[in-house]
Formats: C-alpha cells, structure tokens, sequence
C-alpha cells in the first residue's frame, strides 16, 4: 500500500523474539523473557519493495541462534494498528519489536505497551537530530529511529521556467503562481492530501507549525492550538478553495490520487512526501524531466515540515529482548541504512548519508529533503493521538469544504482537544 511508502513506505511491525538486561539496549523492567538470546520474528505491514528479505538473511547469517523471520501483516495502516494494539492489549507476545508509525510512539508508549530503552546504546548523535523527537515520550527513549520522511514542494520547472518565476518560498509567491499561472497552462493550483484521513492532519499540522503555532505542548499535556498561528494556517488552506488555487477534487486527495494528479500533468503545484519523486521521474510519467522540488513554503520563508516515518521499539512482552535491541542496531547501522534507502527507496535516518556524494547523484532530492527534516517537526504527541488525529480531520474539513471560518474551526478544535485531555 502506497500510504506506508508515504509515512515511511514499509509500515514495518517487527516482531523480535529477544531476552535482555539494561545495558544491552532494553532496560530490566521490559517485561517477561525467556532467556538472554534466541530467534527473532520481524513483522510487516506491506513491504512493498521486497527489500527486508535480504536483510534479514544477512542478519541471519551472522546470527544462526537468534534467526529472524520476516511476517506480513495486512498492508492496511488501520488493519495494522488494530492487530498491534489487539495483540498487545491481551497481553500475547506474537509481537515483540514492532517498527510502528512515528505518531504511535506516545500512545504506545503510555499505554505501557513498549518498553524505554537506554539510550547509550544506540547512536543517536549519528541520526537527524528532529528524528529522534518522534522516539521519546516523557523524556524517555522509547524506541529507534528506522525511517523518516518530511513534506516537499512539488512543482512544474518547464512551466515557471517559461514564466520566469522561480519556485515559491513564501505562501503568497505559491498563491500568486497557482491563481495566476496554473490557468494559464490548464493546470490546477496546489494540492496536498485533503481527503479526511491521517493526511489531512499533517497537511494541517504543517500549516499550523509553518506559522508559529502548534496544536499540542509539552508532550500532549497542554492544548496550544487556540492562537492567532493557527488561524492563519488554516486560513491558508481554506482560501485557497475559497479563491479557487485548491482545485475542489483536491479535498478527495490521498498521498496516491495526489501524486497521480502532478504526476499527469494536472498540478502546478503537490506537497507530498519524497517517494513522488520516483515516481514523477519515472517511464511513463507525463512530467518526468519536467519538475523539480523544494522545501515546502511557509508565511515569509520556508515552511515547516511534519515528520513521517517508523520507530523501532520493544514490546513489553518481548522474550528475548536483549536480541531485539541488536536487532535494532543492525537495522539502524549506517551499512544497512544505505540499503533501506538504495534498495527499500525509504529516507533513512542517519545524518550522513545525506550527504554521501554517490546517494545524492542517484537520489537529487536528498539535499532538499534533509534541508525539510531538519526544520520539521513531529505531529502532536499525545496517549490519544488517534483521537487528536480524527478531531484535527473533522475541524479542517468543514473550514476547507467553506462550512466554517477559520476562527470558528480552531475555536472548536481547541474545545474537542481540552474534552479529550479532561479525560486523563
């Protein structure tokens, strides 16, 4: 599913089988165990490229009596959570590290479902530094990150080559070019992902962050989203349908329906993740050669990106959780993170790869993307995210379908977000 190569392409659960003591990755509190070492079950939500196979064998040989096994779960994102929080909730230990959503890492991490890891063990000051924000919860490291992913501009080259306008930094320069040029060409505005899904909520985050404001402090325990910042970035969105530079179907759009749009030849402009760029380059793309990309805008410079991607954390129950932290390390290594991106076309997470000379003449983007990661942030940490997530969706539908003023959205979203941390 093409929604796992947008947030990180391989949605990864990976379920180990590992035993282990603090200091060797997993703190002694981890939960039940069998014993120090043994075999490791890896499972995935959908991996698309075929790429974890490979690596695995290698871990495999270097490690004969901890082997591990790849399993697939549904490639439904949903389907996936669901059967991880099924699991996990009923106390089973068919899950033991789970490569879950960089949004999941709170609320699994509150629901005491994984367990914090130490964090001398694992190279953190080799990753990009915003990353390792999204594996914390409470000021404790709760998992590893394993892939990342930040929103990128989109946009037609050819065609504001032949305007000679450069490419948008500011959300006035874009609204000006998506009015004024794209009809000119036959062409829609911009579009992100606007259907009501976990997309829109980053669209909407990254507006909202792009102009100083947030929707959540202090890891979901103070409700920030009541300010003027906000305001003006749901404003930004809502007058583009308003004023017409955000074609209507655009509030139908996924990551896949969007990329296809630009991909057609339909956009002048796209905010979508990195894994576009393949794609629009690709045979039988109508732009291919035609578009370049840039960090995403914002009010008077560059806008701020939301972090996607996949953390790799233990589960509480794990068997064998010294083998599990191991694990993580082999797949976080700098080795086998060139691989993720060479072979699995994932954004991998250590710093220097980005700027490997051979990585970026076969992946041109890797500037620009680095660039949008170190700026980004990750979305609203809450125990309730899923919550948050859906209430951020129903809000800025009704602002972007014109039902409701800007003011009037974020004034209800303020009071649905304080319902929720009422809750406890």
């Amino acid at each position: 599913m093409r929604w796992m190569r947008a947030a990180g392409r391989a949605l990864l659960v990976v379920t180990v089988v590992l035993a282990g003591y603090a200091g060797l990755g997993v703190r002694a509190d981890a939960g039940a165990h069998d014993g120090a070492r043994g075999p490791v079950t890896l499972a995935t939500a959908g991996d698309l490229t075929h790429y974890l196979a490979p690596l695995l064998e290698d871990w495999n040989r270097g490690h004969p009596a901890e082997r591990a096994t790849l399993v697939e779960l549904p490639d439904s994102a949903d389907e996936t959570r669901a059967q991880m929080i099924s699991e996990l909730r009923s106390g089973g230990r068919r899950f033991d590290v789970l490569n879950i959503d960089v949004a999941w890492t709170s609320e699994f991490a509150a629901a005491g479902w994984i367990s914090p890891l130490e964090r001398h063990r694992f190279p953190l000051d080799a990753f990009l530094r915003p990353v390792v924000d999204t594996a914390t919860f409470d000021g404790r490291l709760y998992a590893v990150p394993y892939v990342t992913n930040a929103g990128l501009l989109y946009y037609r080259k050819d065609v504001l080559d032949r305007e000679g306008e450069r490419p948008p930094r500011t959300w006035a320069e874009l609204a000006r070019l998506a009015r004024t040029v794209a009809p000119k060409y036959g062409l829609g505005g911009y579009a992100g992902q606007f259907l009501p899904y976990e997309g829109l909520t980053v669209n909407v985050t990254e507006a909202v962050h792009s102009a100083g404001g947030a929707v959540l402090r202090d890891d979901g325990a103070r409700v920030a989203v009541d300010s003027a910042a906000a305001r003006t970035g749901l404003r930004f969105l809502a007058d583009g349908v308003r004023e017409g530079w955000i074609p209507r179907e655009a509030l139908a759009y996924k990551e896949e329906e969007s990329r296809r749009a630009f991909q057609d030849g339909r956009l002048l402009f796209l905010r979508n993740w990195p894994y576009v760029y393949a794609d629009a380059g690709g045979a039988g793309s109508r732009v291919a050669g035609r578009f370049g990309v840039v960090p995403l805008p914002g009010p008077d410079g560059p806008g701020t990106a939301v972090l996607g991607g996949s953390n790799l954390a233990v589960s509480s129950g794990a068997r064998h959780p010294a083998s599990a932290a191991d694990l993580i390390s082999f797949l976080t290594s700098e080795r086998v993170q060139r691989r993720v991106l060479t072979e699995g076309s994932l954004p991998p997470v250590r710093a220097a790869l980005y700027e490997d000379p051979e990585l970026v003449r076969t992946h041109p983007y890797l500037p620009t993307l680095r660039q949008s990661v170190l700026s980004a942030v990750p979305r609203p940490k809450s125990p309730r995210y899923d919550q948050v997530s859906l209430a951020v969706q129903a809000v800025a539908q009704d602002a972007m379908a014109l039902r409701q003023t800007p003011e009037q959205a974020v004034a209800r979203l303020a009071r649905e977000l304080e319902a929720l941390s009422r809750k406890g």
